[in-house]
Formats: C-alpha cells, structure tokens, sequence
C-alpha cells in the first residue's frame, strides 16, 4: 500500500494563513476574522425631526361575559389530559374582575455591515483585483427587505478578488481519508483485522483481515474540502449587510396576580401604531407609565443601535390588554382562573382537580 502520508498535507488542515490576501485600498488594516461592524456614515441632508403622533379616543375593552369566560375554561380544561373537566362544568362563577393592562412596543430597524476576508474553490471567477477601485462598504447596493423583517446577505466586494493556490492541500486537490487514515482500508469488522473467524479465513475479507475504506472507496484520498479538489481558491472580501429588527416591550404593571410574562404569547386591542425614521416620544396617554416607557425605550434604542448601525426606520405600539380575574366556586371552595388576550387564553394555576397520567 502506498504511503499516501508522503505525499499528501497533514490531516490537521491548516489555518488560512494571513499573508495570502492582499492589501486594498479603503480597507486597510482587515485581517482574517477580524471584521466588526462598521459605523455608517453621516447622512447627506439633515433628517426631518419626528414628529408626535395622534392619541387614540377609544380606551374601552368589553366586558367579558360570563359565558365566554366559562367557554373558555372549559376548553382549558380539556385541552389538559389530567384535568378533570367538573370544576368547569359544575363551577359557578362568584365574581368577575376586569384587570386590563397596557402593553408598549418599541421596534427599531436596523441595517448593519462587516467586512471579513472570505474563500472559495475558484471556479473560473476573473480575478479583479485592483482593475478598480474598491467601493467602501457602505457604497455597495444592497435591497433592505420588508420593514422589520431580519434577513442578512452576503455580498462579494467588487475588484478585490484574486486566485490563490490552496493553502490547506497544497494545491494537489485532494487529502488523506481520515475514515482509513490514508491508508485505502480498515481493519475488516467480522475478524477484527485478525484475517480468521472461528478458526477458519475470514469470508468477508478472504483471510487479508483488511476491509476496502467505504469513505474514499478505497483510494486512501478525498477531494480537499477547502478548495473541494480545484486546487485554487478565489480570495475576496466579504460585506456582510444584516438587518434586524429589535423589539422591547413594557407591560404596565396590572396588580391581578396573573405573571407579565403569561401576556407575552397573546395580543391584544391595538390602540396606536406609528412608525417613522425616528420616533418622537408618547405624549398624552392617560396612563403616564405609557409615556414614561416610550421617552425611556426610544433613547436606549437611539444610544444602543445608532452608533454601529443604520436606523431604516422605527415603530411603537401600543395595545390594551384584556385580563379579567374569575372567582369561581367548586365543591364549597373558592377558586380563580384568568382569562387573557383577545384569544381567552385561561390561566389556572390552581385548578382543584387534577390526577397524574401515565401515557402508555
């Protein structure tokens, strides 16, 4: 067998050595993994300072009924495989609280770009490197998609590509199998190399003890996984544009023992939306928390994204939450559930008859 380990690079491909890409104008200083963010520039007109947005007169929520709110912990209840569905059906409701809540919702749109030296098998791209000027990255056109959507692409930095041999194989296309460690094939599995089974020449490797590598199919090599056997790399820098879009809620604090968190997975009544480039703080809400938290949040997100990223455009939301605390009586004793959200999303807690379920 042919010692493949003479000929081929070591199994422990080598980093991307620095010296193999070159130095381009406007981007000088960009070394392998070592792109970050970059500041946007300055806009070229001053931007229109926002402006306040118009308050909502409707602030109401229904009522709930008491059939609703025994529609829905009835469905609670059977929804639970261990619940038994008597305290829903045989519970009489005592009481109706109304604990309705607001909710604040702070997005901001963001685009962001990084630079980093990037690789790839050379598949017959021209090398342009210095034929032009390398545009700055933030000079290279690239579609936002829809508002406050995330997406993120990666774009090949005009004229600054350039062919090089390939570092990790050597320019010869191929490596060393690590399945069979180059050698074309592996103790066979039947004898365990030994070339017998029960006294008699192995039938599955006729007595050699060696089983043809399945990996490489036996040639002890496999097309190097850099350059994925073209022997060349085409080297370039790499933009990438991400946009993200941030959010933070604030939910006003509702007193009615149900958690801030169980009204994360529910919506609610939409009282006021506005978006503009950038925000002007709340005014006028009757709850002041509402403005309080609008004032807060806009500024964080100013100081926190504006720096290190383009803002394409900002949203504010605000939503009256439906909560209505029920006291229902069961078997003489009080209980209470919680019905939520425009969905009647039921939180019960202490639902007073429950069992442990074994699924077979």
């Amino acid at each position: 067998m042919m010692n493949s380990a003479a000929i081929y690079p070591s199994l422990n491909a080598p980093t991307t050595p620095a010296n193999m890409f070159g130095s381009v104008p406007g981007y000088e200083g960009l070394v392998p993994g070592g792109g970050g963010f970059l500041p946007p520039p300055m806009p070229a007109e001053p931007v229109a300072p926002p402006q306040p947005g118009a308050v909502p007169d409707d602030w109401s929520i229904p009522s709930l009924s008491e059939d609703v709110a025994n529609d829905a912990f009835k469905s609670f209840a059977s929804s639970h495989c261990c619940y038994s569905k008597a305290p829903a059906n045989d519970g009489v409701i005592t009481k109706m609280e109304p604990f309705n809540t607001y909710r604040y919702r702070l997005e901001t749109f963001t685009e962001s770009r990084s630079t980093d030296w990037a690789t790839k098998p050379h598949e017959g791209e021209p090398a342009d490197f210095y034929t032009q000027t390398a545009p700055r990255p933030w000079e290279i056109q690239a579609t936002a998609p829809k508002l406050f959507s995330d997406h993120k692409e990666e774009i090949r930095v005009p004229y600054t590509s350039s062919i090089k041999d390939c570092h990790t194989c050597h320019t010869t296309g191929t490596m060393p199998c690590q399945e069979c460690q180059g050698n074309g094939s592996k103790p066979c599995w039947v004898c365990n190399g030994s070339g017998t089974n029960n006294n008699d020449s192995c039938h599955r490797c006729n007595g050699s003890g060696q089983d043809k590598c399945s990996e490489c199919q036996g040639r002890g090599t496999k097309d190097c996984e850099t350059c994925k056997g073209r022997r060349q790399l085409l080297a370039y820098i790499q933009l990438t544009v991400q946009w993200t879009n941030h959010v933070t809620d604030h939910v006003v604090e509702q007193n009615s023992g149900l958690k801030v968190d169980d009204l994360s997975s529910v919506s609610g009544k939409e009282l006021f939306k506005n978006n503009q480039y950038q925000l002007y703080p709340l005014l006028g809400f009757p709850n002041p928390a509402i403005s309080q938290a609008s004032e807060r949040l806009i500024q964080e997100h100013l100081a926190q994204f504006a720096q290190s990223s383009r803002i394409l455009q900002q949203r504010q939301t605000v939503e009256l939450i439906p909560i209505t605390k029920v006291n229902y009586k069961w078997k003489g004793d009080t209980h209470v559930y919680y019905v939520y959200g425009n969905e009647n999303k039921v939180n019960a807690d202490d639902y007073p008859a429950t069992c442990c379920c074994v699924i077979q």
